[in-house]
């Protein structure tokens, strides 16, 4: 008789997935390490290969959703970010990059094609001569406004088949892989500039 996919193996079977795994590329490429390296404690996959497969999900969903903004999602970030900064929607490139986790290079870079299209503006910062502010202009700030909600129901809808209570179960345990590997020094993060 045939064992049910996810009920739990008896000793010395491999355990079985969950049909809906069937479906998941990286549930079946860890079956394919346990067969080939069985070695190798692969388990980490689960989350961390999910997660990666999930930011490219996520980043098709949002750019396909700012697109009739004329927008893809590293630049309308910076709108974004400026935005929720508040009155007078001003930040220096340094408060940005910490924001956006971008490096000081993919930052610049940006920031000067944004600025050639009249979205932002770089001064002087009068406090520091050697600073430079960023400052949304009106253009930005009405394109931020009116591409916010479309990113906003893009994320939703992306979380859509969840509960709520699950959307803040899963958005605590993220929280907690961040916070903790972020601490620990484990990694640099760094966004693609486009």
């Amino acid at each position: 008789m045939p064992r049910h996919a996810g009920r739990p193996a008896s000793r010395g079977e491999e355990p079985q997935a969950p049909p809906e795994l069937l479906f998941d590329l990286v549930g079946r490429g860890m079956a394919q390490w346990r067969r080939e390296r069985p070695d190798i404690d692969c388990s980490g996959k689960a989350v961390v290969g999910r997660v990666l497969m999930l930011q490219e999900i996520i980043l098709r969903t949002v750019n396909a959703a700012l697109a009739p903004h004329g927008l893809r999602y590293p630049a309308y970030a910076v709108l974004a970010t400026l935005r929720a900064a508040g009155a007078p929607y001003l930040l220096s490139p340094t408060q940005l990059r910490d924001t956006m986790l971008f490096t000081s290079g993919g930052i610049s870079n940006l920031l000067a094609r944004i600025e050639k299209q009249g979205l932002i503006r770089r001064s002087t910062d009068p406090a520091d001569k050697r600073g430079v502010r960023v400052e949304l202009t009106r253009k930005g700030l009405d394109l931020a406004n009116r591409a916010m909600a479309d990113h906003a129901a893009a994320e939703r809808r992306l979380c859509a088949m969840l509960t709520e209570p699950q959307q803040r179960d899963l958005a605590a345990m993220l929280s907690r892989l961040i916070v903790f590997n972020n601490s620990s020094g484990g990694f640099e993060t760094g966004l693609p500039s486009d």
